[in-house]
């Protein structure tokens, strides 16, 4: 039996309209797994959905940051082998530009929806013994930058939530770890070379050894999170960074 298969799983993915989670739902179903996908953009969900092998797969529309829309997913979850929480946002803000609005918003997108949501899948014991879930970080979490107050420290937040839920959740096998990608050639990506000059973001990008990473690296370090290969690693965060750290940045 290959152990990094994921027949007979069911995965649910957050943030699935886009970026990361879009590749993630993708390459979960290529991997054997049935997946229940949830996004705020309803038609990209459906893009999405339509472009997935064939399964016992489900997509749910809803803004997870409203209660009635996170209540009306789950109620429509079936029993779950993994969850990947991949939705968030970024957010940049020098920290003299901060408000209690711009708190409130990254704050509940990257850390308030998904352990509000992993609170609602635990209580309604939608998730099975041995199931495996994955929180998205970023390097950013342990290697903050300018105008990363709120990110990183949204990030750090996540990865603190992770290992609680390891330690919580070891006695039925659930096990749960953390991944933090730096650049990855996403949305947010493309968002990032308008905002730079281009000469600024060549010398950014210059400075990662294996070149910055695609959404393809990052889904396949899911795929082996949830897959039993992983089955004695709980609790953890795994670095994707094309070796940008190396130097001690």
């Amino acid at each position: 039996m290959n152990p990094f298969s994921l027949s007979n799983k069911t995965i649910l993915v957050t943030g699935a309209s886009s970026g990361i989670g879009k590749q993630v739902a993708l390459s979960l179903t290529n991997m054997g797994a049935n997946v229940v996908i949830t996004g705020r953009n309803e038609e990209r969900l459906n893009e999405v959905y339509q472009t997935l092998e064939q399964g016992t797969n489900l997509q749910v529309s809803a803004d997870l940051t409203n209660e009635t829309d996170r209540t009306n997913l789950v109620s429509q979850l079936p029993q779950l082998d993994g969850v990947v929480n991949s939705a968030g946002v970024v957010n940049p803000y020098p920290i003299k530009y901060i408000t209690q609005a711009k708190i409130d918003e990254t704050l509940n997108i990257n850390y308030e929806v998904p352990l509000l949501l992993m609170a609602a899948i635990t209580k309604s014991k939608k998730l099975n013994k041995k199931a495996s879930v994955v929180f998205m970080s970023s390097i950013s979490g342990q290697h903050p930058h300018k105008g990363g107050s709120l990110y990183s420290g949204s990030k750090a937040a996540i990865e603190s939530l992770s290992k609680v839920f390891a330690l919580e959740h070891y006695h039925l096998g659930i096990r749960s770890n953390c991944i933090s990608p730096a650049m990855v050639k996403t949305e947010m990506y493309d968002d990032a070379e308008q905002d730079m000059t281009k000469q600024a973001m060549d010398d950014h990008v210059s400075q990662y050894p294996l070149g910055v990473g695609t959404p393809t690296d990052v889904a396949n370090t899911i795929v082996f999170l949830l897959s039993d290969a992983s089955k004695w690693i709980t609790g953890i965060n795994i670095r994707l960074d094309g070796g940008y750290l190396l130097e001690g940045k």
